[in-house]
């Protein structure tokens, strides 16, 4: 468990295309990063990156990062309902583009996230998400750095 007042940045990881991203900005904080996904997963070897390796099963990774997600945390995932989960318990949450999820926001993602799912259930065709780009890593690299500053500003350590 992390000191109270420290920041610590959570990855869902299983297929978070910005861990790169998030080693490079946690080393130049000096911040501790927790990689949770259901099957090994490479990580640096570097004493402040932590790799948790849940059981396998639906939303096990999620409830391991929910159980843990408080202020002062950072969490970088693209599910919306484990986002959703981890606004209430006060966490900053960014998706891997660099969209940061807030308590005003996620209303509206759950219903659009719930419509998709009802029309790809009903046979619609509704695509995926558009393809990665190099702005979605630059927008990111911004959303996770603003939301460290501020939590600093905010009294949260290293």
């Amino acid at each position: 468990m992390d000191a109270p007042g420290a920041i610590a940045i959570y990855v869902d990881a299983d297929a978070c295309p910005v861990k790169a991203e998030v080693y490079r900005v946690a080393e130049r904080h000096r911040l501790r990063v927790i990689v949770v996904a259901n099957s090994f997963m490479q990580i640096p070897r570097d004493p402040m990156i932590e790799r948790v390796v849940v059981p396998a099963g639906p939303d096990a990774a999620d409830d391991w990062i929910a159980e843990r997600a408080v202020r002062g945390a950072v969490v970088i995932t693209a599910d919306i309902p484990l986002a959703s989960r981890c606004i209430k318990s006060g966490a900053d949450v960014i998706g891997p583009t660099g969209k940061p999820f807030t308590p005003d926001s996620i209303g509206m993602a759950l219903a659009s996230r719930n419509l998709m799912e009802e029309l790809r259930s009903a046979g619609e065709t509704t695509g995926g998400p558009r393809p990665f780009s190099p702005r979605d890593r630059s927008a990111f690299l911004s959303a996770l750095d603003l939301a460290i500053v501020r939590l600093k500003r905010a009294g949260f350590t290293p």
